[in-house]
């Protein structure tokens, strides 16, 4: 059987991209808030979260190339 094709590892595969943008938007939004309490600010946690979505989409999107391009997916 092709490792590619055991649905265990489709389903951990599959799984971390469901856990990839909601991680990385809130380790955005905990980076700018922990900024923003270390340097008496009120808008780091914003610039942070959009670094955190953004940053989690392109994410999303090399995983889904990759796994078309393999033709696996």
């Amino acid at each position: 059987m092709d490792p590619k094709d055991n649905p265990w590892a489709l389903l951990g595969r599959y799984t971390s991209l469901a856990v990839l943008l909601p991680a990385s938007t809130f380790g955005g939004y905990l980076i700018g808030y922990l900024l923003d309490r270390l340097f008496h600010t009120t808008f780091l946690y914003l610039v942070f979260l959009l670094l955190g979505i953004a940053a989690g989409f392109v994410e999303l999107i090399r995983k889904l190339e990759a796994d078309t391009r393999d033709g696996s997916g």
